[in-house]
């Protein structure tokens, strides 16, 4: 670890002239001669005298610098059978006309846009259009409930709404303007206009306050770049908060077009040119900063892909996009994954696909389990990379710096902080614990570029959701421990540390046993409620396609595995097969909705849940079982 032990020791030694010069890679309207702005703690704010235009950065300079030519966003649809490519001059154009059509209904620097769109390019084009303006973006993922996007436009009090007719899943249309209706008969606020993409599978009713998007880009003159303080917010992107009311995480400009700049090149060994795939959403952080800013920041080609890992139209689909598009890298959830794995395990759907570009998966956003990471590794014959970050962070704390020093992979670990990233492990009591024990994961303050500056009109919140528990670093709320070697094993949420007869066990650990069975696909373990040891833990396991095994055998046979490999302590008796897990629509596995009900309360319909039937079967089965 030579190369990357002088860039983190360099990054921890001179915080600001390590900054500095990587806000070089950037284009400012007025370079930054101050790094970090540290009186403003704990709300620090990077390059606070520099100003800049994130959607100039992503796209104009790229055509001035002669590289108009080369593609910067592909459109792949197998949910309508289209595909599309835009040039980086293509791009600006549509992007340059955008804003201007923004502007003529009255949008300027401040100002907040609602985006409420499928995977369409027009989604892409509208948060660089409000970022070429410099008003603020905040994306609420295409069909959500009409009561959380209510919630998202009271908290953001947008002046237009950007939305589209309908959204295309596999087996059906979501219609989008009935909800928007039926969320605006609900708010306070009330935008001036809502504009509407007309999509052909479905075209909406409009009403004297909606604009057509296609007639608005008609009539539109260009708008050039607006020149906007670094410190200034480009987006609003809400995460799910513990009261039921959602937290605004706020992102500047400046340090997230360095950060992400200098991840694309260092995490991720992206650059001008390359072709790059995060198969994600635009209503997720990874949408934000991986499929629009990042790789757009350095000027490689991004796929934008409306469709899913199987049904569209089966568990080859990734492999068809990754030869279709010559792309190097992918970056996907290990929730995507396993479904593939479970629906076609021996890859036999890889076959007749060309992937000889193809160079390095990177997974994020559930814990990648050893069995899954085999499976992958074997399967392509290329680096599996497990990274973690949060929507707080906006980009990778931990991660093997593929543009700096690649590293062996060590199986369940993130493999290492990255440079910005002060990583700690502590007790409850906020102490340093041992090497190799597992405690509370904290990020000594300040965090770098590209993290959140605060919450959305709640600063207090901020303090007290983030800063508060740990004074002088931000807690993550997840629980880890860091090797002998300095790799970070990121174990789940402290939620997920359940004390079993004053034991306290990962059940992240005991879902790493259960995953190298053969006959499972994709598997939880929750903490329940126990009279006597206060609390057990429960697993819900999913099988492979085709695998037939009897579920007493598969009980035996799993609570013996974790026997063995965790020990007795643990009390694992419960196992359970069930059709599918109930996730949000990123992937996550809604283990604290499980929890709940395991534990016999009335819990709500979380509002990211992706198919609500999948949570109505494990509920009954939970509910069922002693």
């Amino acid at each position: 670890m030579g190369e990357y032990q002088a860039v983190l020791e360099r990054s921890r030694r001179d915080p600001s002239g390590f900054w500095l010069e990587a806000a070089e890679a950037i284009s400012w309207h007025r370079p930054p001669t101050t790094a970090l702005d540290a009186e403003r703690a704990p709300f620090y704010g990077w390059f606070p005298d520099g100003e800049l235009n994130t959607s100039y950065n992503a796209l104009d300079r790229h055509v001035e610098a002669g590289r108009g030519g080369l593609a910067a966003l592909v459109y792949d649809s197998p949910v309508t059978g289209s595909s599309r490519t835009y040039t980086y001059a293509d791009l600006r154009d549509e992007v340059a006309r955008c804003a201007g059509a923004l502007a003529g209904l009255g949008v300027v620097k401040g100002d907040r846009v609602v985006i409420y769109m499928p995977m369409v390019p027009e989604a892409v084009i509208a948060m660089l259009a409000c970022a070429r303006l410099g008003a603020v973006h905040s994306v609420v993922f295409g069909g959500f409930a009409p009561k959380e996007l209510a919630i998202r436009i009271d908290d953001s009090e947008p002046k237009i709404v950007v939305t589209a007719s309908c959204g295309i899943e596999p087996h059906r249309l979501v219609e989008y303007k009935p909800i928007i209706d039926e969320a605006l008969r609900t708010t306070r606020h009330q935008p001036h206009s809502v504009v509407v993409l007309q999509r052909e599978q479905s075209r909406a009713q409009l009403t004297p306050r909606d604009r057509d998007w296609l007639e608005l880009m008609a009539a539109a003159e260009p708008a050039d770049p607006v020149p906007v303080a670094s410190c200034d917010p480009l987006y609003i992107l809400y995460t799910s908060g513990t009261t039921g009311q959602p937290k605004g995480v706020v992102r500047d400009n400046g340090g997230h077009a360095v950060a992400l700049a200098w991840s694309m090149r260092h995490v991720y060994d992206i650059r001008a040119g390359d072709v790059w795939w995060a198969a994600s959403d635009i209503g997720w952080v990874v949408g934000h900063s991986y499929i629009v800013y990042a790789p757009l920041l350095v000027g490689a080609t991004t796929v934008l892909y409306e469709g899913k890992p199987v049904g569209t139209p089966d568990a080859g689909a990734f492999w068809r996009v990754i030869a279709e598009h010559r792309v190097e890298a992918l970056f996907t959830a290990p929730t995507a994954l396993r479904v593939i794995k479970r629906e076609d395990p021996y890859g036999e759907l890889l076959a007749g696909h060309d992937l000889s570009r193809f160079t390095t998966l990177f997974v994020a956003g559930e814990r990648l389990d050893p069995e899954t990471l085999r499976w992958a590794n074997d399967l392509l014959d290329v680096p599996v990379l497990d990274h973690w970050w949060q929507t707080e962070t906006g980009w990778a704390i931990a991660a093997n710096l593929r543009g700096i020093e690649p590293m062996p992979v060590k199986a369940g670990s993130a493999t290492v902080p990255v440079p910005g990233f002060d990583v700690h492990i502590v007790d409850e009591g906020g102490e340093p614990v041992p090497t190799g024990t597992e405690g509370a994961i904290v990020i000594r303050l300040p965090l770098p570029p590209g993290a959140l500056l605060t919450l959305w009109n709640d600063d207090e919140r901020y303090i007290d959701s983030y800063l508060s528990t740990y004074p002088g670093s931000y807690i993550t709320g997840d629980s880890g421990y860091l090797d002998e070697d300095g790799y970070l094993f990121v174990m789940g949420r402290m939620d997920d540390v359940i004390n079993v007869a004053g034991h306290r066990l990962s059940t992240g650990a005991m879902e790493e046993v259960l995953a190298a069975h053969h006959a499972v696909a994709e598997c939880a373990v929750i903490g329940v409620p126990d009279s006597l040891k206060g609390q057990v833990p429960r697993g819900l396991v999913v099988l492979k396609a085709g695998v037939r095994i009897e579920e007493g055998v598969l009980r035996d046979e799993l609570v013996a595995s974790v026997r063995r490999e965790i020990g007795p302590v643990a009390a694992f008796r419960d196992v359970a097969v069930v059709e599918a897990l109930p996730k949000t629509r990123s992937g996550k596995i809604l283990r604290r909705t499980m929890r709940g009900i395991a534990a016999g309360n009335d819990e709500a319909l979380p509002a990211t849940i992706d198919d609500p039937s999948a949570l109505d079967a494990v509920a009954a089965v939970l509910r069922a079982t002693p």
